[in-house]
């Protein structure tokens, strides 16, 4: 017995829609008409693939799935049948999580599941993205240049999210030692000078006094401060879970003064690659624009490449409803809208992926260079206050031995 959608009209001329189980549309058909039902149109029920995602299916690198589309588009290239390739590529395979995913992957295509849909399977490990366009590929009978094209995707999408974290991790380190430091200070080296003062008696200068307050203030308080540190890390991360919370964090993530630019320059080059990408795979725009929205990695952005597709939808150029958002440059706004109009779309969308590429190199060393003497600054003023702190008394009692 086989599942049937169904939508008919009843005597009355009420729309209704529905499943029928039935051995056939012919039978399914035969059904709903002694149900006094008028058929308008009967459509069997795709099953949807089982999901078999595992721990392994979450270890699989970028790098490997780049190599395994690069080199199952050369087999299949070479005239190698699609099940032989996969067979090939499961006994070659290094990644243990991948070699495995790829053998059930070409049973599931013996057993005659689609392509596609053995993929669909892993969706820990093969995104919607990477599935839409083997989809894509498989029914233009370009499966090799479309997972080829997937390979040179995965690469400049991995060398991007790279050049983000090559460029935060020194100003990170830099503040995080900062910051132990000036806690090694005040916890350990200002309570050994307090002592030290104690002993001397007599009034200390004001910085001094404030010094070893703070001092004491964060010894005897230090476990309280930590408490607090790890509930307001934990209600953040609550709050930024929830649909408006993280909408909210990633519009000020956008507002940020210099990271908010670079992180808009990101947002846009993976927008235009991927969009690009998909176009050229031979996805349809509409389908194209919610992949687009879903790996975007930001809310405000998702937010606006939807709304476009709702204008696509009802007829309205992409370029229109983008310049409207506010979050897209108005420059990316007129190059789609050209590309539209010239029938070059995907071409426009990699020159512009291109360009903020390289935008997002430079932004990134502007960045480093900005933050470097900003934290060399903070540790002058903040360790060197410290210090002169702690010697001021000693400055005057040697003055007072001098007189």
């Amino acid at each position: 017995m086989n599942s049937y959608q169904y939508a008919a009209k009843d005597r009355t001329g009420q729309s209704v829609n529905g499943t029928v189980d039935a051995g056939s549309e012919a039978e399914a058909a035969d059904i709903l008409h002694k149900k006094e039902l008028i058929v308008i149109s009967i459509e069997p029920v795709k099953a949807k693939p089982e999901k078999a995602s595992s721990k392994k299916d979450q270890k699989v690198k970028t790098d490997d799935l780049v190599i395994f589309s690069r080199q199952l588009a050369t087999m299949i290239d070479s005239g190698i049948p699609l099940v032989h390739a996969l067979g090939i590529l499961a006994e070659q395979t290094e990644a243990k999580g991948l070699k495995d995913i790829v053998a059930v992957i070409r049973r599931d295509i013996e057993a005659g599941m689609s392509f596609s849909d053995a993929l669909s399977k892993h969706d820990k490990v093969f995104s919607e993205l990477f599935i839409n366009m083997a989809r894509a590929g498989e029914s233009s009978g370009m499966l090799d240049e479309v997972l080829d094209r997937l390979a040179s995707y995965l690469e400049k999408s991995a060398a991007l999210n790279r050049k983000i974290g090559s460029s935060l991790v020194y100003p990170a380190v830099v503040i995080t030692m900062a910051i132990l430091i000036t806690g090694v200070l005040l916890l350990k080296v200002v309570p050994t000078f307090k002592g030290i003062f104690e002993s001397l008696g007599g009034t200390l200068p004001l910085p001094t006094q404030i010094l070893i307050f703070t001092s004491d203030l964060l010894r005897h308080y230090f476990l309280y401060l930590v408490i607090a540190i790890i509930v307001i890390s934990f209600l953040f991360r609550r709050y930024v879970a929830t649909e408006k919370g993280r909408f909210q964090f990633d519009r000020k993530k956008l507002d940020i003064p210099v990271m908010g630019v670079l992180f808009r320059k990101v947002a846009v080059a993976k927008f235009a690659r991927t969009f690009s990408t998909l176009v050229k795979s031979g996805v349809s725009i509409l389908n194209a624009l919610e992949i687009v929205s879903k790996t975007s990695g930001n809310k405000v952005i998702e937010k606006a490449i939807l709304d476009c597709q709702k204008s696509v939808r009802e007829g309205e150029p992409i370029s229109k409803p983008l310049s409207k958002s506010g979050v897209f440059p108005l420059m990316v706004c007129r190059m789609i809208g050209v590309g539209e109009q010239t029938g070059q779309l995907e071409k426009m969308l990699t020159k512009i992926a291109d360009f903020y590429d390289e935008q997002v190199d430079a932004s990134a060393a502007a960045l480093t260079s900005l933050i470097e003497p900003l934290v060399i600054a903070f540790l002058g003023i903040v360790i060197g206050g410290i210090v002169i702190s702690l010697f001021l008394p000693i400055f005057k009692i040697s003055q007072l031995i001098a007189h």
